[in-house]
């Protein structure tokens, strides 16, 4: 559960009571993701009224978030206390609850095993699960879930092809015919990688998620997320294996 309040502080505004926002990339310290603030943008804060008083600063934090929400900082009489009108909203709740989101990186596997060969069809797949993941964030009387589904994944093939695919693949039974193609994700090498660095192809799986959020009979979707993992396939010449006697 957030918990998100008014902060007393020692803001102070500018001139003109104008500042320009600056945004900052999410960093973790010490296993807490310190949340990003917003694009650059300008912020325009209120103008003390009179009497005694200070200025407060929103704060809205969970657990492995800090500072998840931004709202300009607002002058508070003293002795005023935030009402819940000042709780956030369920759209930004769903923004603390993206944050949460903990997607697992791709993790590559391919057949044959060890070498694959010139011309014989590579099956791809990606192990561990393929499934959606949530996360959620609340306050009193308000709770909203971010969910993640994984929509396809687009492969590099180190030799200037790439393979789109619609799901994670499907792994290779042994005693199968290697001669057959995956039925859903694989590759057909047409050279060897014996001329490049390390004789080998760098290859990349990038998987897509899709983003929505709902809760407090509201909802919405963000942006697609990607995670992506590597390996490297060594291809060889299958002729070259069977002079070999392999």
């Amino acid at each position: 559960m957030a918990n998100c309040s008014y902060v007393r502080s020692d803001f102070q505004p500018p001139a003109g009571g104008v500042i320009s926002a600056a945004y900052h990339r999410p960093v973790a310290l010490g296993g807490v993701v310190q949340a990003a603030m917003p694009r650059p943008a300008v912020a325009r804060a209120a103008q003390p009224g009179q009497g005694a008083g200070a200025w407060y600063v929103w704060t809205c934090d969970t657990e492995g978030v800090a500072h998840g929400m931004y709202r300009s900082p607002v002058w508070m009489a003293d002795g005023q206390a935030p009402g819940e009108a000042l709780l956030p909203s369920p759209a930004e709740l769903s923004r603390v609850a993206r944050r949460q989101l903990r997607l697992p990186s791709p993790a590559i596997a391919a057949s044959p095993t060890g070498e694959q060969l010139v011309n014989l069809p590579t099956w791809l797949w990606l192990t561990g699960s393929w499934r959606p993941v949530s996360a959620t964030a609340s306050v009193p009387g308000v709770s909203v879930t971010a969910v993640a589904t994984p929509t396809s994944v687009s492969w590099v093939m180190g030799d200037g092809s790439t393979v789109t695919c619609t799901g994670p693949g499907t792994s290779y039974q042994a005693g199968g015919d290697p001669r057959a193609a995956s039925p859903t994700c694989g590759h057909v090498y047409r050279r060897s990688s014996t001329s490049l660095p390390g004789q080998v192809y760098v290859v990349s799986a990038t998987v897509h998620w899709r983003v929505s959020w709902s809760g407090a009979g509201q909802g919405g979707v963000f942006p697609d997320l990607t995670t992506t993992g590597t390996a490297v396939f060594r291809v060889a010449e299958s002729q070259v294996l069977n002079n070999g006697g392999g």
